[in-house]
């Protein structure tokens, strides 16, 4: 059959074609920012545009973008507009710290994500999946998989990173992230306007709430594990947790900066795997050529005996994977990545002037016409073993590149391919009715709406 002729072409904004004015630009990156981009953006190497607020620059060219991220990374710091989104909610937790603080957090963080460490993982991935999938067996009508894996991956968290140790409860939580990155987690339009610090954002107020739970829940756990750390001494859990409390002190981090990389983990670091497993689903189900091969694959591994261990899985499920990584081709979990140069600086004919802003955006790179064939087409053939080496390295984003690349991205993969794996082999899932998920930029590329999909026993 012919992949690109028969290809599910899944719903995105359509380009612009015209210019866009100062209200219509802050009242669309309010609204959504994924619905602003032009013709050019998805077409051209780099754009440099002057908008009222900021001289800007959309880089495609992977050239460009290694230059940016990873080449002269010293010249490029985190973008101010971004930091005033993200630091009201992660202050100084890895997305957002910089200089020695970052490096003292990263430092810190490392020996919870090498290769040893995550492969110990793998078996609480998949037993904390076998469990989540059981309420399936009595579903009828309707679920939100979108919800349902922001639950999930709060399991899978909570069980690896804490050794199930986070307070408070799983439903309200899915709740509170829902409410957090709907308000806080928006661009407020006085951001772009560059007004004070002082004066009040009204999407920062409306999430105070949600952040307080996020907080509370923090506080909590660490006054959970801090009071087993005092009664069981070495026989605590070596997690991120534990890790973390112990690098507490002068020479590492301050009490602040642990409670800050917490929040980023609970709240950021699963929502990404969330979102792109949600989309995984949604489009297996309008693409059942390419879910049939994924559940043979699946089938076929599963009936081994004995069963490879999970943390093989990854490696052994390589359509599984390709349909994973399509889904964050086209709906990459963090849309943008924002720096802002410390110095003039140039790159080919490309002038690139000090405090523009710099745009790698892996949705329009994702999607360039350019560097893709078929780009807004779901095939997951392109991430084939065989077709990987056709993709340039920073053509394909969805970790981010450079020093500040995804540090949980080895654990994102495999946490994936354990839980689809785990669900598609007992479960079969199908859109209902007619209405298309719209992609919506907040921090993540969500479904407006969420989504909506029948579960039903494969067997």
């Amino acid at each position: 059959m012919d992949t690109v002729r028969t290809a599910f072409i899944p719903p995105a904004p359509v380009p612009r074609t015209g210019p866009v004015g100062t209200i219509e630009l802050i009242r669309t990156i309010y609204r959504n920012p994924l619905e602003l981009w032009g013709e050019p953006s998805y077409n051209e190497p780099w754009v440099s545009i002057d908008w009222a607020f900021q001289h800007t620059i959309i880089a495609n060219d992977p050239g460009l973008i290694r230059h940016v991220l990873v080449d002269n990374a010293r010249n490029y710091k985190m973008a101010a507009v971004r930091q005033r989104i993200l630091r009201p909610i992660l202050r100084d937790g890895l997305l957002t710290a910089e200089g020695e603080t970052w490096k003292r957090s990263r430092r810190a963080m490392a020996p919870v994500f090498t290769p040893r460490h995550i492969n110990g993982f793998a078996a609480a991935m998949k037993r904390t999946t076998e469990s989540f999938a059981e309420r399936y067996e009595s579903v009828a009508g309707t679920i939100d998989v979108s919800r349902d894996m922001t639950m999930l991956t709060y399991d899978i968290l909570a069980e690896t990173l804490f050794s199930g140790e986070i307070a408070g409860e799983p439903d309200e939580f899915a709740h509170e992230v829902d409410r957090l990155f709907e308000t806080m987690g928006r661009v407020d339009p006085l951001d772009l306007l560059g007004a004070p610090g002082w004066l009040p954002r009204f999407t920062q107020i409306r999430g105070r709430r949600a952040l307080a739970f996020f907080r509370k829940i923090v506080a909590e756990t660490i006054v959970l594990r801090k009071a087993r750390m005092d009664r069981d001494g070495d026989a605590v859990p070596n997690d991120f947790l534990t890790l973390l409390l112990r690098a507490e002190g002068p020479d590492g981090l301050s009490r602040a900066e642990i409670e800050d990389n917490i929040i980023t983990f609970i709240g950021a670091g699963h929502e990404t795997t969330a979102r792109a497993l949600g989309w995984t689903f949604y489009l297996l189900a309008q693409a059942p050529w390419e879910r049939d091969l994924i559940e043979q694959e699946i089938d076929a591994f599963m009936q081994q005996d004995p069963l490879p261990a999970p943390h093989d899985w990854l490696n052994a499920l390589p359509l599984t994977r390709a349909a994973f990584e399509e889904a964050m081709r086209l709906y990459p979990p963090a849309p943008s990545i924002n720096r802002e140069p410390v110095e003039d600086d140039q790159y080919k004919d490309l002038h690139i002037p000090k405090g523009s802003a710099i745009l790698v955006m892996p949705w329009t790179v994702h999607r360039h016409r350019l560097y893709w064939d078929n780009p807004e087409a779901f095939v997951p053939s392109r991430f084939h073993p065989e077709n990987r080496d056709k993709i340039d390295r920073f053509q394909y984003l969805p970790f981010g590149a450079g020093p500040r690349v995804c540090i949980g991205a080895s654990f994102a993969l495999q946490e994936a391919i354990i839980a689809l794996a785990t669900l598609l082999h007992r479960y079969r899932f199908d859109t209902v009715g007619t209405a298309k998920p719209w992609p919506v930029q907040k921090l993540t590329t969500q479904p407006d709406g969420g989504l909506p999909m029948a579960v039903s026993a494969r067997r």
